[in-house]
């Protein structure tokens, strides 16, 4: 029997795995009925498996029957504080919270991975193990695993790990060298002026304009301080001052996103926003005061694992279903922070079908993502996995 073939008898059981979590989310660090059902599944497999230490998540481990290299496979398993808006048969009945990122399928694709491989055991070169994450959005759950010890005990040589992408077609693999996504940093400046009448501008300094006039000169980075080819997006997204029309407030303060994908343009964009916010101030009377975060790093694929999950997908699955990501995406992942630590990549699963529903934007409410994306990406990983260790290739052919 096949791979495919093995997947496809399975498939009610991996579907119903998805389900079972689409209807009941949890959001960053309350994962705690998900990680219930993960460990329940890995004890029903006889796979190894223990918490990440006193927070939600798992780790699991699988000892393949041959000497190999041990490879980190990581799922995250959070949703978003929205409110589903679906009508789905299995739609979120935590009221205000749903999974429209798709980090339910992930977490299905690998529990289906878990259950290939344990039959594969015999057959398995290398470890393989298990991250069940939480808290990917925008919670820090890559520190949280790594600092509990995730990629020690044993060491991990790579990693992997996949994402549902509703811009690619159900049943296809997307994969790409170098950035797949791009860094996530925040500011937030503060203009102190002199408030005042503002029927009488003269006698204070308005901060709103002070501003105005940094907002406008950020934009001035990317268009003149960075290279054109080397992307970087700067956006204002939050601005308050004052109470009332009025009267002239005594500060401003503006709140943004920094995303870059090279790490020294991405040093140096922070450095630019300083100057420019502090001197634009000081031209103009005021003072600004900057502070800036830096969040997730670039998520940069390494290109000899790249090849490896290529030829994997080729094989398996066919080269039609194997499909370039032309351009990289300015969103971010925290799986970049074990990307740091160890050389992998994070591949893309397909989504989208002939419905409407099926293309909006992630993080959209009423995204419904096409299941076969689940039977693709479980293929894509063991496939991935046995070309990686070394593993005989022919076994998963029948």
């Amino acid at each position: 029997m096949t791979i495919l073939e093995r997947i496809e008898e399975k498939k009610e059981e991996f579907v119903g795995l998805r389900r079972r979590i689409h209807e009941y989310p949890e959001l960053s660090m309350q994962e705690i009925e998900t990680t219930k059902l993960v460990r329940e599944y890995l004890d029903h497999l006889r796979i190894e498996n223990y918490p990440n230490g006193n927070q939600t998540g798992a780790v699991a481990i699988l000892k393949g029957a041959k000497p190999g290299p041990v490879i980190g496979l990581r799922a995250d398993m959070d949703a978003l504080k929205l409110t589903e808006n679906t009508n789905l048969p299995f739609a979120s009945k935590n009221a205000g919270v749903c999974h429209a990122c798709g980090h339910d399928l992930h977490t299905a694709v690998l529990l289906g991975t878990a259950c290939l491989l344990k039959d594969y055991q015999p057959e398995l070169c290398g470890t393989v193990k298990f991250l069940f994450q939480p808290a990917e959005e925008g919670y820090g759950g890559a520190k949280s695993m790594i600092a509990n010890g995730a990629l020690e005990n044993p060491c991990l040589d790579y990693i992997l790990a996949c994402h549902t992408w509703p811009e690619m077609p159900a049943g296809t693999i997307g994969v790409r060298k170098g950035a797949m996504l791009g860094a996530s940093d925040s500011f937030k400046i503060t203009v102190k002026g002199k408030g005042g009448h503002a029927a009488h501008p003269h006698k204070g300094i308005d901060p709103v304009v002070v501003a105005a006039h940094i907002i406008t000169e950020i934009q001035t980075i990317v268009s003149r301080r960075v290279a054109p080819v080397d992307p970087v997006v700067i956006t204002v997204g939050h601005l308050t001052a004052g109470t009332v029309s009025n009267i002239i407030p005594g500060e401003a303060v503006m709140e943004g996103t920094v995303r870059t994908q090279n790490p020294e343009t991405r040093i140096q964009v922070s450095e630019y926003l300083k100057q420019l916010a502090v001197g634009t101030a000081y031209a103009m009377g005021a003072e600004a005061e900057v502070e800036y975060d830096f969040g997730y790093p670039p998520t940069m694929n390494d290109p000899k694992v790249i090849d490896w999950i290529s030829e994997a997908v080729t094989e398996i699955l066919g080269p039609e279903r194997l499909l370039q990501v032309p351009v990289s995406s300015m969103g971010s992942e925290d799986f970049s922070f074990y990307l740091e630590k160890v050389p992998g990549a994070l591949f893309r699963i397909g989504t989208y079908d002939e419905t409407p529903e099926s293309k909006w934007a992630l993080h959209n409410p009423a995204i419904i993502f096409n299941e076969q994306a689940i039977l693709t990406g479980i293929a894509g990983m063991v496939s991935s996995v046995f070309k990686i260790s070394g593993s005989d290739m022919n076994v998963l052919k029948g």
